[in-house]
């Protein structure tokens, strides 16, 4: 009975050993995904950007961008002290109407540039923050569009104290831009703020990580669901928010303002799955527009004059 009693004992102490080893080792490879996932820097799994050439679609308006006369705008963080950046581009004639335009993940406003010339021929103003922890501006960490929405609030009320009440402001993002923008939409916002473009956005930053978990690391299910929680858990203590509260579907819920949502339907990065769901979500007027073999954040590359066609359309309905 003795040796029983010690043999179970034994056995209790191996899988108690065994479980804090497995704990340990999950935690710390959530501490990992977190330098990958939320903390800035450098990504292996991000297309390096490369010098634009004359056979880039874009390349006329990269250059105008290149070339416009910027002035910088700084603001501080709407819940902490971080300094953030923005160029602004006044439009050619004096103009009351001014686009906001959110960069994606590990990109920096420079790269909205193109975007800009598009509204730069319609007679808006253009301003082109660096989000939180992107190109000039502060931060150690990734909002993934949930603390940086508060940020694009305040951009908005920094606009409307420059050009006055009767501004007319747009949003528009791309990629987590684009989710940046669809979670502004959910915030009390100023009656300025008239309408939203986003871009190939996705539904929640846990959705997206998971995904990416799937497409990068060919993780399965079970491994997945627990070190996206631990990575989860880490970024609430760490950076102030659990992934899931990243969430543009329950944001757009709250939304009344007119939408055009844009998506690639070749999108293998955020899927085009779930462009649907957000667009389901929301409560305002809406459009839809799936352009066809683009893939991720290149709708405009794929058809630059359709996309600025799009855009301007959408625009006089509601500006």
């Amino acid at each position: 009975m003795y040796d029983l009693r010690k043999k179970h004992k034994k056995t209790w102490i191996a899988l108690i050993i065994t479980t804090l080893i497995i704990v340990i080792g999950f935690i710390g490879a959530g501490f990992y995904f977190y330098n990958v996932a939320i903390v800035p820097g450098e990504k292996s799994f991000l297309s390096r950007k490369t010098e634009v050439k004359k056979s880039d679609p874009l390349y006329s308006q990269t250059i105008w961008y290149q070339k416009a006369k910027k002035k910088k705008l700084y603001i501080k963080a709407a819940d902490d002290n971080l300094k953030l950046d923005a160029n602004y581009i006044p439009a050619a004639h004096k103009s009351n109407k001014t686009v906001i335009l959110l960069h994606g993940y590990m990109n920096n406003k420079d790269t909205m540039g193109p975007y800009a010339a598009i509204f730069h021929k319609l007679g808006y103003n253009a301003l082109l923050p660096d989000a939180r922890g992107h190109g000039q501006s502060q931060g150690n960490y990734v909002g993934y569009g949930w603390r940086e929405k508060v940020d694009v609030r305040k951009w908005a009320k920094k606009i409307i104290a420059m050009n006055g009440k009767n501004s007319k402001i747009v949003i528009m993002g791309v990629s987590m831009g684009g989710a940046t923008t669809m979670m502004t939409s959910g915030l009390k916002l100023p009656k300025q703020v008239r309408c939203f473009i986003e871009d190939c956005g996705y539904t929640n930053a846990k959705d997206e990580i998971e995904y990416e978990a799937k497409q990068l690391y060919n993780m399965p299910s079970f491994p997945r669901f627990p070190m996206v929680e631990i990575l989860s858990g880490i970024t609430r203590i760490r950076a102030g928010y659990f992934l899931n509260d990243a969430s543009s579907i329950n944001q757009l819920k709250k939304n009344h303002r007119p939408m055009l949502f844009i998506h690639g339907s070749k999108d293998t990065f955020v899927p085009t799955e779930m462009v649907y769901k957000n667009y389901r979500a929301t409560n305002g007027p809406k459009e839809l527009w799936i352009v066809k073999g683009a893939s991720h954040a290149k709708s405009y590359k794929t058809n630059p004059h359709k996309y600025a066609t799009k855009i301007e359309h959408f625009l006089n309905k509601y500006i």
